[in-house]
């Protein structure tokens, strides 16, 4: 992999991540951009504990261009967008619209292939390996960063979900505080520890998830289950089999592994519905430990932690979404529609042959 570091006309870094070593990486980003100004602030909920980010510049963002303007497409042919090279492999850049800046955290678009039709299940193999890698790079960069405490790697696909641009893409958040997701899970695996006398919850769940009718796929490094509580329809969670704590923990063995078993799970996502649904809208989020720990989790060190993937698709069924309604919405009370273990079953029923 080579990386190439840049800045934009605003001032905003981009990074090619390149698979050849001789890629020459020297385009210049001709617009005649302003530097970017954001309202992005933090604000704290007293009353729930968790905080809000507050950013009405986000208000005025690109919102569902025609192809032939896509701002995550190449530079080709006069027409300029965020990418100011002819080609790339993998670009990651500072979002123009972030959710979080300066003091308040960084966020950043991930693009991963320049061809604007295709998805992430579309990859090579060695495509999705230097996605991996580029992930894996940020989480690296961004931890050093004084105001980040956790960084966040997740793709978005499909307008059920949001998505305002069809290019396949996704975001990195380094949020300047440990999410409510997290903390939670931090105490859980603070609590059950403590309990059990040294158990960790994660390897617990793994190794029962193992055994059970709701394990999906399961490489040599890797396993895929549907959670036994899961909230989603159709949610798959993704586990390297020696927990690590984040991206950075991965062994070589795992991450040649892994191209092959995700590529196979968005594939298997794409066929739940049929062929003659549109693509499966999902979220695709990897939970990695925080660099510190809420005062309440006294107990769990950040390598109790265990990085996973976490796979899900707001579509319950042919042609019908998952609303989170009065209970999701009001009292963070899913009611899941699909049995975990029918999910499963399904998910294996559309293995590729």
């Amino acid at each position: 992999m080579k990386k190439t570091s840049t800045r934009l006309a605003d001032g905003r870094e981009l990074i090619y991540y390149d698979l050849r070593d001789d890629a020459v990486r020297e385009a210049v980003d001709r617009r005649p951009l302003e530097r970017t100004v954001t309202t992005a602030r933090v604000r704290r909920d007293v009353l729930l504990g968790d905080s809000v980010a507050v950013a009405s510049h986000r208000q005025g963002r690109t919102y569902h261009p025609p192809a032939d303007e896509c701002p995550l497409c190449p530079s080709r042919g006069g027409r300029l967008s965020e990418i100011p090279d002819s080609s790339y492999d993998v670009v990651v850049f500072e979002n123009r619209f972030p959710s979080l800046a300066g003091d308040s955290g960084r966020c950043e678009v991930v693009c991963f292939t320049p061809d604007h039709d295709a998805s992430f299940a579309d990859l090579t193999e060695e495509q999705a390996r230097l996605v991996l890698d580029a992930w894996t790079d940020r989480t690296s960069e961004l931890s050093h960063l004084p105001s980040v405490e956790q960084v966040f790697c997740f793709e978005n696909r499909g307008a059920e979900i949001g998505v305002t641009l069809g290019h396949p893409h996704g975001q990195i958040y380094a949020y300047p505080f440990i999410t409510p997701r997290t903390a939670l899970m931090l105490r859980s695996l603070a609590a059950h520890k403590e309990a059990t006398g040294g158990e960790n919850l994660f390897d617990a769940v793994l190794e029962r998830e193992l055994t059970e009718d709701r394990l999906v796929l399961e490489g040599e490094h890797w396993a895929a289950f549907v959670p036994y509580a899961a909230h989603w329809p159709y949610e798959v969670h993704l586990y390297p089999k020696r927990r690590v704590p984040d991206l950075l923990g991965l062994d070589e063995a795992a991450r040649t592994e892994f191209p092959k078993v995700y590529l196979e799970l968005l594939r298997r996502f794409d066929r739940i519905f049929g062929t003659s649904e549109p693509p499966t809208p999902y979220i695709a989020a990897w939970h990695q430990a925080p660099f510190g720990a809420p005062a309440d989790c006294e107990g769990a060190s950040r390598d109790d932690f265990a990085l996973h993937l976490e796979l899900f698709t707001v579509r319950r069924t042919s042609g019908k979404l998952k609303f989170l309604a009065g209970s999701e919405s009001g009292m963070s009370v899913f009611i899941n529609d699909v049995p975990p273990e029918r999910a499963a079953e399904r998910l294996r029923e559309v293995a590729s042959t």
